[in-house]
């Protein structure tokens, strides 16, 4: 195939979820074509073409309102996808956001997990995911103080740490809390309410019976066939 819109042209849905067109136009749409690739970054991959911004129709994309207000689907939707979609959020993909479908959680959690351990005892990291695991779930603001950065410049530091905790699988996107005003409607970009994937999926969802080399092998091979103008460091880049 010639590329990534061919690929999806190609597909045809399971009886129930008939192939949709190519442009994404709403949230059902969004999630069957996270379901259909496996792994979706929301922004920029580096792989022209392959992300969520990218696949959504023109009239979906980020627009300022002439109140200076502004409307992103995409950015509305993520939580719905999450939430209803079978897929996991995170910042999986070179320290950036994006989806892995449940189908292919088990082999990526896998093989991260592989090269990203659990947290040595008295770590920072261990820490953080000990307060997360106490309180189930929590969103970022919240876990931030309950671990104690709360100082200058603390919260950039604290951020890097969740980075790495959600490129290692150990830290997952649960939903996303927004404030409302006072009429009640929410506004803002809202706040990332984290857990871990123990917590949102169960453990079991989270074991697999490859080698972690076998999972790396099996998603780097599915990444070629659906990304075949994608060179092997772009795959590798992000898988690793």
């Amino acid at each position: 195939m010639d590329s990534l819109k061919d690929y999806f042209y190609s597909l045809h849905g399971d009886g129930d979820m008939p192939m949709q067109p190519y442009e994404i136009h709403s949230c059902p749409e969004l999630i069957c074509r996270i379901r259909q690739v496996g792994f979706l970054p929301l922004l920029d991959s580096g792989i022209k073409g392959y992300c969520a911004e990218s696949m959504m129709a023109e009239e979906c994309r980020y627009t300022v309102l002439p109140d200076g207000s502004w409307e992103w689907p995409l950015w509305q939707w993520k939580g719905q996808a999450v939430t209803e979609g079978n897929s996991v959020y995170g910042k999986f993909f070179a320290g950036k956001a994006g989806f892995v479908s449940l189908d292919w959680w088990a082999d990526f959690c896998n093989w991260r997990r592989s090269r990203n351990p659990q947290p040595e005892e008295g770590s920072i990291e261990e820490m953080i995911l000990a307060t997360l695991r106490e309180h189930g779930s929590m969103i970022t603001r919240e876990l931030r103080a309950a671990c104690g950065f709360t100082g200058p410049k603390m919260r950039s530091k604290f951020d890097s740490y969740i980075t790495r905790l959600q490129m290692g699988c150990h830290i997952v996107t649960e939903n996303f809390v927004y404030p409302t005003d006072r009429h009640g409607r929410e506004y803002g970009f809202g706040w990332a309410l984290l857990t871990t994937p123990e917590q949102l999926l169960g453990r079991d969802a989270c074991q697999c019976d490859h080698m972690p080399e076998e999972s790396y092998r099996l998603m780097s091979e599915h990444l070629a066939c659906l990304l075949p103008n994608a060179t092997e460091k772009q795959i590798a880049k992000m898988l690793k």
